[in-house]
């Protein structure tokens, strides 16, 4: 019922003369699967002109301070969201969590069952310092005590930490379990981790100043605070919030 909704509200856009409208997404590489799923969910006969571009988010905010004409920027953080909306680069109040991501440990030669699986040495995380899945790992680890076992191996993104294990260089790693599942990497390797001794990897979107009178921006907004939307993001490895920040 609800593809059928969109599928309508596409439909009255294009008679209504909004064929011409376009929409450009500028997403996080981890999240860029994920959102062509939802775009090809949003619009299954490609009726409309929709863009997305794909790159780290430092580099994406980065772009859209220097004039990229994107109209919805879907981050990693809530960093950047925040800082475009106070610096008057996006419409305030538009500013939401749109997934929350989750930890796994991985490891390919094993077959985990909690993070007390986890040997001392080598393991792969993102940068903490930069990276919020690799402040959550030194979270989680800390609070477990086992920080001071480990030898972290630190990738600039979680992209990274996660082809440090994928290439074999490293035998274990804290990595998205987004990623595993678009991988298809076995159920075997790895083990979801509780949440509840970090902070939640909270990914939020922002509206962009371009995105204003944008109707098809407003369309695909109330798309993605759908149920269906939010059973797609879920299938994919993040947790939905219960509501907007």
């Amino acid at each position: 019922m609800k593809s059928i909704t969109y599928s309508l509200l596409l439909l009255c856009l294009l008679s209504t003369g909004a064929h011409a409208e376009s929409l450009r997404l500028a997403v996080a590489a981890n999240f860029a699967y994920p959102l062509e799923q939802l775009v090809h969910a949003f619009d299954p006969h490609g009726l409309q002109d929709i863009r997305i571009s794909t790159a780290s988010t430092g580099v994406l905010y980065a772009q859209i301070r220097q004039g990229a004409p994107f109209d919805i920027f879907f981050a990693a953080d809530r960093e950047r969201p925040t800082r475009l909306e106070q610096e008057g680069y996006a419409l305030q109040g538009s500013r939401q969590t749109y997934a929350i991501g989750q930890l796994a440990l991985w490891q390919p030669r094993e077959t985990p069952s909690s993070l007390s699986a986890i040997r001392p040495g080598r393991l792969a995380i993102a940068n903490p310092k930069t990276a919020p899945y690799g402040q959550a790992a030194r979270e989680l680890l800390s609070a477990n005590g086992l920080w001071s076992s480990v030898k972290p191996v630190q990738g600039t993104n979680i992209a990274q930490a996660f082809q440090f294990v994928d290439s074999g260089n490293v035998d274990q790693g804290l990595v998205a379990v987004s990623l595993l599942l678009q991988r298809s990497v076995p159920a075997r390797q790895w083990t979801r981790l509780p949440d509840t001794q970090h902070a939640p990897i909270e990914q939020q979107l922002v509206r962009l100043t371009p995105s204003r009178d944008n109707a098809l921006a407003d369309t695909f907004m109330r798309f993605l605070n759908s149920q269906e939307a939010r059973v797609l993001i879920r299938q994919y490895g993040y947790e939905v919030p219960h509501g907007t920040d």
